[in-house]
C-alpha cells in the first residue's frame, strides 16, 4: 500500500463544477508539499507514455516499466533509469507492493480501466490517458475508485491545464455569448484504417506479448497493424475518432457549459460491420437546461464532416476545433486543445479571473504531495467528461437514438446497449 502520508482527499464536496476551477478556486498548497520524491511506475511506455513517463520521471523517481513490448521496453528503462521492467501490470503492481506511490497508464483505450482500478484499490495515485475508459461504466468506476480509496488522479487531456482553454471557458460563464444554444466540434481523424474488414492474420514479433496486448477484451488472432496505432478504430480496443479527440477538442465547451448527463445522442454513419468503427460519423447530443445555462445542442463531426461554413462568419476553417455559438456572438477555438480562441458575431471580451496552471502533469503531482486536486480529476471532471463523449459511440454502434436516463446509467429506450454501457473483460481481468 501507498503510505498514508502521500494521499491526499480529493475535495468532492468542495468542488461541483467545472465552473468553480475557472472562476479562481482552489489552488495547490505548495506549504503542504512533501519534500520526499515520489516513486512512480510507467504503464505503457511507447506513444503518449513516452513523453508520460519523462514527465514523470522528472518530477520523481521512475521505479519501474511496464510495456508488451520487450523491444521498446529495454530502451524505456535505460531512458528513464528505472531498476524493474514488466510485461504485465498486474504482476508490477502485485511485486513492487509499498516501492511505488503513484503509476502512469498510457496504453490502448481497452486496458486503462482495469490498470487504473488495480492500482488505485492499491493506494497508488493514477494518471491515465484519454478517453479515461473504454466504456460508460468504467468511467464511473473509476471516478467512485478515486474517491474512496482517496488518491490523486488527472486524465491526460492536456489543454485543460492551458490558460486560453480556462480563459474561453471563464468568458463563456461570464455570459460574452448569452445564451448558448448550440456547440458544434470537429476533427480530421480517423488518420488510421477504419471502417475496414478485419485485416488476416500474420506471424507475431517474438518481441510482442500478444495475450497480454490483447488484455481484458476477446482474444483474437495477431495481425500487422494493431499495435502500435492503429488498435484505434477497432470496438474492441479504441473508441474511435470520437474517444481519441474529443477529450481534447469538446473539453473547452464543456468546462465553460457544464457538458454533463445529455439526455439523448443519434448519430448518422455509413454503418459499420461491428468490429470496426465506421468511416465518419455526426453526432447530435441534446442537453437539458440546468441552473448555469439553458438547454442546447452539440454536434460532433469526424471522417470528413464539418460544421456548415455560414457558423465561421467568414473565419479560416480548421481541421479541428469547436464553435460555441451564443445570442450575442460566436466563440471559435480553432485547434484541438483550445489553447486559441476568438469572438465572431459581435460578441465582445471581458476581463476574466481564472487559476493558472503550473503545468498540467505538476497539478497532478502536487495533489499528491498534499495540494488541491489536479483540475482533469477522475471524480469531478475527467469521469464525467469521459461519460459524456462515449455515449456519442451508443449511437454509433445501434444507428438509433438513445435515450439516456444517467442516474441509472442505461439507454431507456435501447436496453441492448447495455453490453456497450458495460463491456465484459476476458478471464483473468477485473474492474
Amino acid at each position: 500500500m501507498a503510505r498514508a502520508t502521500r494521499r491526499t482527499f480529493l475535495k468532492t464536496s468542495a468542488i461541483t463544477t467545472a465552473g468553480f476551477w475557472v472562476a479562481g478556486g482552489l489552488r495547490a498548497d505548495d506549504s503542504r508539499s512533501a519534500n520526499e520524491r515520489i516513486q512512480f511506475a510507467s504503464i505503457g511506455i511507447g506513444g503518449k507514455g513516452d513523453s508520460d513517463s519523462l514527465n514523470a520521471a522528472r518530477l520523481g523517481d521512475m521505479v519501474a516499466v511496464c510495456d508488451i513490448d520487450t523491444q521498446r521496453l529495454e530502451q524505456a528503462a535505460r531512458k528513464l533509469k528505472a531498476k524493474d521492467t514488466f510485461v504485465d501490470f498486474r504482476e508490477m503492481l502485485d511485486t513492487l507492493g509499498d516501492k511505488i506511490d503513484a503509476v502512469t497508464i498510457s496504453t490502448p483505450d481497452h486496458t486503462h480501466a482495469p490498470a487504473a482500478a488495480m492500482a488505485m484499490k492499491l493506494g497508488k495515485h493514477c494518471f491515465c490517458q484519454k478517453p479515461l475508459t473504454h466504456s460508460i461504466f468504467e468511467a464511473r468506476e473509476l471516478a467512485r475508485l478515486a474517491k474512496e480509496h482517496n488518491v490523486a488522479t488527472q486524465m491526460g487531456n492536456q489543454g485543460t491545464s492551458n490558460a486560453g482553454l480556462r480563459e474561453a471557458a471563464a468568458m463563456i460563464q461570464a455570459g460574452v455569448l448569452g445564451d448558448v444554444s448550440e456547440v458544434h466540434v470537429w476533427t480530421d481523424r480517423p488518420i488510421w484504417p477504419q471502417g475496414n474488414e478485419r485485416p488476416d492474420p500474420t506471424p507475431k514479433p517474438d518481441h510482442v506479448e500478444w495475450d497480454l496486448w490483447v488484455g481484458p477484451a476477446p482474444m483474437r488472432e495477431y495481425a500487422t497493424g494493431y499495435h502500435p496505432f492503429k488498435w484505434r478504430g477497432y470496438w474492441d480496443f479504441g473508441t474511435g475518432s470520437l474517444g481519441d479527440m474529443a477529450c481534447h477538442i469538446m473539453n473547452m465547451p464543456f468546462m465553460g457549459l457544464d457538458l454533463r448527463n445529455p439526455i439523448s445522442v443519434e448519430a448518422e454513419t455509413p454503418g459499420h460491420n461491428g468490429d470496426s468503427f465506421p468511416r465518419w460519423s455526426t453526432i447530435r447530443y441534446e442537453f437539458a437546461a440546468n441552473d448555469k445555462r439553458p438547454a442546447l445542442t452539440l454536434y460532433w463531426y469526424d471522417g470528413t464532416k464539418m460544421p456548415n461554413p455560414e457558423l465561421f462568419l467568414g473565419a479560416d476553417i480548421n481541421k479541428n476545433g469547436a464553435l460555441v455559438v451564443g445570442e450575442k456572438g460566436t466563440l471559435y477555438s480553432p485547434e484541438p486543445y483550445g489553447r486559441e480562441f476568438k469572438l465572431l458575431g459581435g460578441a465582445q471580451p471581458v476581463k476574466v479571473d481564472f487559476v493558472k496552471s503550473r503545468g498540467h502533469v505538476r497539478e497532478w503531482v502536487d495533489a499528491i504531495k498534499g495540494g488541491e486536486p489536479a483540475v482533469s480529476n477522475f471524480p469531478d471532471y475527467a469521469g464525467p467528461l469521459t461519460e459524456t463523449v462515449l455515449l456519442g459511440n451508443l449511437a454509433v454502434w445501434s444507428g438509433k437514438k438513445a435515450e439516456w436516463d444517467a442516474e441509472k446509467m442505461e439507454a431507456k429506450n435501447a436496453p441492448e446497449l447495455a453490453s456497450i454501457v458495460r463491456r465484459e473483460y476476458r478471464e483473468g481481468y477485473t474492474l
